[in-house]
């Protein structure tokens, strides 16, 4: 599996183009995509900047020399991110690495956004993957109360080699709400987003230009525009 992830990160690498600033996402297929981005600057004197979406691709792509700026500063060419669940129409959920909120500021800023993934995360309806939702620390028991009202479990995000529930890159928490099946993706965002004390939720609808997915029989690619 590893080695469809670096597949398609290394086509994604291939996209970028001197002089762009590039959104640099998230997870361990993007860390890929990343690391190829590093070598062609290296090896190409490619002259881009990255805009990081996590504090994981922050500090990687300074250790590969790859020069990084903010959204406050630059306009976003292109952002290039991984996702847990690929839906049939394009629509995806995000967050399993607790970096959504500022994910969906990044990709929805760019000109395009391109999404990589491995075959095993393409579906024909999204749900079945926990749908990550970031809450201000204060608010939990009100948002599992309101996802309750909406026959939706959840579960606060705990920390692995850490006491306690997993922090963000804001300071906030993570519930991890099972909803199963998600037949209208974007109106669940926006319901999801009205809840008092929700930052941000992972679904993220109508914004992703191409999908390329790594599959043992090759490299598909799938654009918004042919679906």
């Amino acid at each position: 599996m590893d080695l469809l992830k670096q597949n398609v990160g290394k086509q994604a690498a291939a996209l970028i183009e001197d002089g762009q600033v590039v959104g640099l996402g998230t997870g361990s297929t993007t860390v890929h995509f990343i690391k190829f981005l590093g070598q062609r600057v290296q090896d190409e004197q490619l002259d881009i900047m990255g805009i990081p979406t996590s504090f994981q691709s922050l500090i990687l792509a300074r250790e590969l020399g790859i020069e990084v700026t903010s959204i406050d500063e630059h306009d976003i060419d292109i952002a290039v991110d991984g996702a847990d669940e690929v839906s049939s129409n394009l629509d995806l959920i995000k967050g399993g690495g607790a970096a959504h909120t500022k994910e969906k500021i990044i990709d929805a800023s760019a000109d395009k956004f391109v999404v990589i993934v491995d075959e095993s995360k393409m579906v024909d309806k999204l749900g079945a993957f926990p749908l990550p939702i970031e809450i201000i620390p204060e608010s939990l028991r009100l948002v599992k109360n309101a996802l309750l009202d909406m026959n939706v479990e959840s579960q606060l995000r705990m920390g692995i080699q850490k006491d306690g529930p997993v922090i963000t890159d804001n300071g906030n928490f993570i519930l991890d709400a099972s909803f199963n099946v998600i037949e209208n993706p974007s109106q669940l965002e926006v319901e999801l987003n009205s809840i008092p004390g929700v930052v941000e939720n992972g679904i993220f609808s109508n914004v992703v230009d191409k999908v390329i997915v790594g599959r043992e029989s090759g490299i598909e690619v799938i654009n918004k525009e042919d679906i």
